[in-house]
């Protein structure tokens, strides 16, 4: 009798470990342990976002150069004469200085620090638009949670889950360059200073001051609708691409896995290529007539609106302006401001 009884209720015991092994268990590393434990289900997002901050900072450092470098070239400001080189097919053209003459031009005036002017207001934008890129996105998975019958869902296609997962994502990019956008403008102008040999933004608290006081609130918000633009369709264009060339250019299978992760990168990359013009004219409209040389004529004429910027960008040839760092060639005819020089 012991027996049977001990038996029996190693059998219940065994039952009921199958039964909770079979309950579904939320996706997300922050949400083990379901309601009753929300403690640990906080702590492991608030380390989960810790972790991307600090990746993205150290990205964000990494990259200022490059970003300088890049913001100058836009604004239309060429320090160094080009000179007679090649092109791929040999014939001889004047170049533009590339990213490491262009970089080795502000670390002689400037020294080495000079290459990370902005990078504090940078930094800002880029841990805060984490933080609040992650937040959107958890409330969004909470939701879905907590519906009723949410463990019992139905099926739903690839391009309804295609779909469903960019329109989330396209929400939390919005939301995050939304309240970023103020430490972008400042970055920014903190860079296009170098032109001039300003100090007006000196620091990212007295550049709020400033700004608020010259331009009032929607100072603060200067290219944004552009960059908004931009990031949503990239951003569909992107996904939408790859959800095609995956679901019928590729088989399926597992040795298709690492294939179709490159096909997302290549069409991020054709998607930014593509929407780079937003990034151009967003950038040329948060500096453009504030009060800084590299806003002002030669550099820049004063535009009346965001349209008004894209279409003398357009009549110029130059809406590819700073997409490429290597191989400038000069245009026919290009006035060059520094030398006030024409090259033909």
């Amino acid at each position: 009798m012991a027996t049977r009884a001990g038996s029996g209720r190693r059998a219940r015991r065994k039952y009921r470990g199958r039964k909770r092994k079979r309950r579904p268990c939320p996706s997300g590393p922050w949400r083990r342990g379901g309601s009753r434990r929300g403690s640990g289900r906080s702590s492991g997002g608030m380390a989960d976002s810790a972790s991307q901050v600090l990746l993205g900072s150290g990205l964000t450092v990494l990259s200022q150069p490059l970003m300088y470098v890049k913001v100058l070239v836009q604004v239309g400001y060429e320090p160094l004469p080009p000179t007679l080189g090649r092109n791929i097919f040999g014939r001889q053209v004047y170049q533009l200085p590339g990213l490491f003459a262009y970089a080795k031009h502000i670390v002689k005036v400037d020294g080495r620090a000079g290459l990370f002017k902005g990078l504090t207001p940078r930094l800002c934008s880029s841990a805060i638009g984490t933080v609040v890129h992650s937040k959107v996105l958890q409330r969004y998975q909470d939701a879905e949670q907590a519906e009723p019958g949410a463990s019992k869902k139905e099926h739903v296609s690839s391009l309804e889950q295609v779909l469903k997962e960019t329109s989330r994502e396209m929400v939390a990019r919005s939301a995050a360059t939304l309240i970023t956008h103020p430490f972008h403008v400042i970055t920014l102008r903190c860079m296009v200073q170098f032109i001039g040999r300003e100090t007006k933004y000196s620091g990212t608290l007295s550049a709020f001051a400033t700004i608020y006081r010259e331009e009032g609130i929607l100072g603060f918000f200067a290219g944004l609708i552009p960059r908004l633009l931009g990031d949503i369709l990239s951003l569909w264009l992107c996904n939408m691409l790859a959800y095609l060339i995956n679901t019928y250019a590729l088989e399926n299978g597992v040795s298709m896995a690492e294939m179709k992760s490159y096909s997302q990168a290549v069409t991020g990359f054709f998607a930014s290529m593509l929407t780079y013009p937003f990034v151009l004219v967003s950038n040329l409209m948060a500096v453009n007539n504030c009060g800084l040389a590299g806003g002002l004529l030669p550099y820049a004429p004063s535009y009346s609106s965001w349209l008004d910027c894209w279409s003398q960008l357009h009549k110029e040839g130059n809406m590819s302006r700073g997409n490429s760092l290597f191989f400038r060639k000069v245009p026919a005819g290009k006035r060059y401001v520094w030398e006030e020089r024409r090259f033909r």
